[in-house]
C-alpha cells in the first residue's frame, strides 16, 4: 500500500476515533463505551456465547461477564441456554437494548452535527460518498431511523432501512461496531 494511502487510512481512523470520543463526552451520558460496543455487536451478530462476545468486544471473559450482568439488570440483553450445548449461554439484544442503541446513535449524531455545519454542498457530497464507501467495506448499515448527514447539507431525519449485506463476511461486520 502506498504510504499516502496508508496515511489516509490512519488519518481516517484516528480522526473518527477522536470525533466519537469527543461527541460521547459532550453528551454527558455515563454509559460505558463497552456497553454501546457490545450492543452494536449483538445488533448484527446474535445471539452469541459469552466467550465469542468477549472476543469480538476485545475484553477478557470475566470483564464481559460483569458487563452482561449489568446489561441484563438494565434489560438491554437476554441470556438463554445454548440449545447446542446446555453448559453454554447465548446473549442477545432485547428490543429495549436496540431502542437504547438507536437513541444513543441519534444523540451522538446530533452532538457531532455542529462540527460539520459549515460544509458546503460539494463537501457534503464528498463526505456522503466516503461514508458509503466505508460502510460498504465494513458492512455497517444502520438498521434504524436516525439523524444522518444529508448529501445536500445539514442534518435531517432520514430513515435508513438497509441492513448488513448478507454477502458481507461476518468477521468483518463483527470487527467494527456501534
Amino acid at each position: 500500500m502506498e504510504s499516502t494511502r496508508a496515511q489516509t487510512i490512519e488519518t481516517l481512523l484516528v480522526s473518527v476515533n477522536r470525533l466519537i470520543r469527543a461527541a460521547a463526552q459532550a453528551t454527558g451520558n455515563p454509559t460505558s463505551a463497552a456497553v454501546w460496543r457490545t450492543l452494536g455487536i449483538l445488533e448484527t451478530d446474535q445471539p452469541l456465547r459469552l466467550g465469542e462476545l468477549a472476543a469480538l468486544s476485545r475484553v477478557a471473559q470475566p470483564t464481559m461477564t460483569r458487563l452482561v450482568t449489568g446489561m441484563l439488570a438494565d434489560g438491554l440483553v437476554t441470556r438463554t441456554v445454548d440449545p447446542d450445548d446446555s453448559r453454554g449461554q447465548l446473549i442477545a439484544i432485547t428490543p429495549a437494548g436496540h431502542d437504547r442503541l438507536v437513541t444513543w446513535r441519534a444523540t451522538i449524531t446530533e452532538t457531532v452535527g455542529p462540527v460539520f455545519a459549515d460544509l458546503d454542498d460539494d463537501e457534503w457530497d464528498v463526505l456522503h460518498d466516503a461514508a458509503a464507501v466505508i460502510a460498504s467495506r465494513v458492512g455497517a448499515h444502520p438498521t434504524s431511523t436516525t439523524s444522518s448527514p444529508s448529501p445536500r447539507g445539514g442534518l435531517d431525519a432520514a430513515p435508513s432501512s438497509t441492513s448488513p449485506s448478507p454477502t458481507s463476511p461476518s468477521s468483518t461486520r463483527s470487527e467494527i461496531h456501534a
